[in-house]
């Protein structure tokens, strides 16, 4: 931040704390105010919901109530929402992401053990649940990780992390990601192209995590000297895998026999993740699915570890975590 943009804010801005735990930002400029509060105070009920404070527009100021430490830290986030706004004439949904997440980030690592942080070249990656650090420590310690829950709960992300970080420090030589690419048949041939084209599809959130950590460019070129190789599960027959971190995402639609062969393709100084979500089966018969009959067979081994996830775990759109639980209760 440049010291005239600061010099601005600085003068744009004025603080008055009071004794019930509340913090007034006061700005002198409503233009402003309407900038960083955005249409029907739509910025201001998003950095809200982020937070997980309580934030009021009140005349020509924002209220926070919280405690001190959080006051401080969505006090600093609107500070940087100004500059936003000040440098770029607009604040966007990710500058509000990027607020909060930049403020709290030190907050969050004093209160997780820095074991559980993964790093990647984009970001710093931190378990928010108590599962979610299991998970994670897992996904270092264990050969074999079976994990399911609903969707959005971390699973495929917190793996493709870890799985890119060993990748980029050496310890692995390559990251395989498969999936049931055709429901429970795999049926590929009749698909046009050549197998990675036939798989990319089912693959686009593997992708989608891939890119979130490493620059575009090179998640592609690691894809094209085979650093990160596409192997839909109907592929993996005979294989012995070395010296690599391979993912099975959306186990819950593969088959018994499917993932007793993935399990066993494991070799030297390996590792196999095998995530899925129950409640989102698309055999025709959803009896076939394997994932949870391999956690009951698997979990008393100590090679082996077994996570579960359930709707406390969901870190998506707060909404998520509760269309999960009301599904849930009616299954």
């Amino acid at each position: 931040m440049s010291s005239l943009i600061k010099k601005n804010i600085d003068r744009s801005l004025k603080f008055v704390y009071s004794e019930n735990n509340s913090l007034s930002v006061i700005f002198h400029d409503n233009d402003l105010l309407m900038g960083v509060v955005g249409e029907f105070n739509k910025n201001l009920k998003q950095l809200e919901k982020i937070s997980e404070t309580s934030l009021y527009s009140r005349g020509n100021s924002i209220v926070i109530k919280s405690d001190p430490k959080k006051n401080e830290i969505i006090k600093n986030a609107i500070q940087f929402l100004v500059n936003q706004y000040i440098t770029n004439g607009g604040i966007e949904n990710k500058d509000i992401v990027s607020s909060v997440d930049k403020f709290m980030i030190n907050e969050k690592v004093k209160n997780n053990n820095v074991t559980d942080i993964i790093k990647t070249p984009k970001k710093s990656i931190i378990p928010r649940s108590e599962k979610q650090k299991n998970y994670v420590r897992a996904l270092r310690q264990s050969e074999i990780i079976i994990s399911a829950g609903p969707a959005g709960t971390g699973k495929t992300f917190l793996a493709v992390a870890v799985g890119l970080t060993m990748l980029l420090e050496k310890k692995i030589e390559r990251i395989i990601l498969s999936r049931p690419a055709v429901e429970a048949g795999e049926r590929l041939g009749f698909l046009p192209g050549d197998m990675r084209e036939k798989v990319d599809p089912y693959l686009r959130p593997l992708y989608d995590s891939l890119y979130d950590l490493f620059d575009f460019e090179k998640i592609q070129r690691m894809i094209e000297i085979g650093d990160i190789e596409i192997a839909p599960l109907a592929f993996m027959r005979g294989r012995t895998l070395k010296n690599s971190f391979a993912i099975l995402d959306e186990a819950q639609n593969a088959t018994d026999t499917q993932i007793k062969m993935f399990l066993t393709r494991i070799g030297e100084n390996s590792k196999i993740i095998v995530n899925g979500d129950p409640s989102q089966i698309d055999l025709a018969n959803k009896n076939s699915s394997g994932l949870d009959r391999s956690k009951k067979l698997l979990g008393h081994l100590n090679e082996i570890a077994v996570v579960d996830f359930d709707h406390s775990d969901v870190v998506r759109h707060p909404l998520v975590s509760k269309i999960v639980k009301a599904y849930s209760k009616n299954d």
